[in-house]
Formats: structure tokens, sequence, C-alpha cells
């Protein structure tokens, strides 16, 4: 023997029944199949309960992409929309503001034309107005022949001819004032008239 075994010797067996190793095995290797397929059986679980999970999570990856795709395309639309509206109130915009300028050029050109015609009109009557000189004149005779009243003053006192010529004062100077506001009215139409022609022509130019 090697001198380390010198003090080692064989261990005795116990007295009494044989220790039967055959069952002993069995008895260790079914203890480790039936941990074996436990843990077996905890893998597939788990594994189910994280397929499960992965599958839910798909699932709310592929809601959500499909509600971000719908939301987008709902933004796409209002804002397609949106453009649609803006170019329809510019083009109506523009199609007003296009009707109004014909309108007031419409205006412009009406009143030129009446202004022109005025103007002619106004020439023309200038000129034939030399011509009829006379015959206006007879006519403002006849006119006034018409309206002068006759005076019956022989039968008046002193006082009453006093009383009529103030009432003719009076009736004369009536006469003169609404003549001189008449006179005024007809510069300032013809100032006006003047005026107008002669932005209707700048405005032509």
């Amino acid at each position: 023997k090697p001198k380390f075994m010198a003090n080692i010797s064989a261990p005795k067996m116990p007295e009494g029944e044989k220790v039967d190793f055959d069952d002993i095995y069995r008895k260790r290797q079914e203890k480790d199949l039936a941990e074996l397929q436990s843990l077996i059986e905890a893998h597939f679980v788990q594994r189910k309960k994280d397929e499960e999970e992965l599958i839910s999570l798909v699932n709310r990856i592929d809601k959500r992409r499909a509600e971000r795709a719908e939301q987008q395309r709902v933004r796409a639309e209002r804002e397609k929309e949106r453009q649609t509206r803006l170019l329809e109130e510019k083009e109506r915009k523009e199609q007003e503001e296009q009707r109004k300028k014909q309108d007031e050029d419409a205006k412009k050109k009406k009143v030129l034309t009446n202004m022109t015609q005025q103007y002619g009109t106004g020439q023309k009557t200038d000129n034939r107005r030399g011509g009829k000189k006379q015959t206006e004149r007879e006519k403002k005779k006849k006119v006034l022949a018409d309206r002068r009243k006759p005076l019956s003053i022989d039968h008046l006192s002193e006082d009453k001819l006093k009383d009529k010529a103030k009432e003719l004062w009076d009736w004369l100077k009536g006469l003169e004032a609404e003549k001189y506001d008449l006179g005024e009215k007809l510069k300032r139409q013809k100032y006006d008239i003047n005026q107008l022609v002669n932005r209707v022509q700048d405005h032509q130019r």
C-alpha cells in the first residue's frame, strides 16, 4: 500500500438488511424525471404566456399603427379640404373684385357718356342760342306781360298808396333775392359740371 493509505481501512457495511442500490438509483431517476417534466411543463407554460403577450403586443402595435394611419388620413383630408376652401375663397374674392371693377368701369363709362352728352348738348345749345336769341327775348317779354299786374291806385288814399308801395317794394326785393340765389346755383352747377368733365377726361387719358 502506498504510505498515505497506511491508516485507511475498508468501510464496514452495516449489519441488517441489504441496501438495494438499484432501487435507490431507480427512485433517483424517477425524481429527476419528475423534476425535468415539471421544468418542461413550466417552460411551455411560460413560453405560451410569452407568446400570448407577444401576440397581444403585436396586435396593439398593429392597432396603434392603423389608428395613426387613420389619423394621418383624416388630417390629410382636412388639410386638403382646407386648401380647397382657401382656393375657392380666393377665386370667389377675385371674381367679386373683378365684378366690382367691371361695375365701376361701367358706371364710369355711363357717367362719362352722360356728361359728354350733356356737355355737347350745352355747347349745341350755346351755339343755337345766338340764332334764337331774339325769339327767346320775345318769349320772355310775353311771359312778363302776362305776369304783370295792372295797378288800380286811382281810388286809393295816401296811406293806402304808401302800403301798396311798400308791398311792391317787398315783392321786388323778394324777386331780386330769388334771382340772386338762382344765379349762384347756376354758377355752382356749371362749376361742378366742368369739374366732372375734367375728371372724366383725365380718367380717359
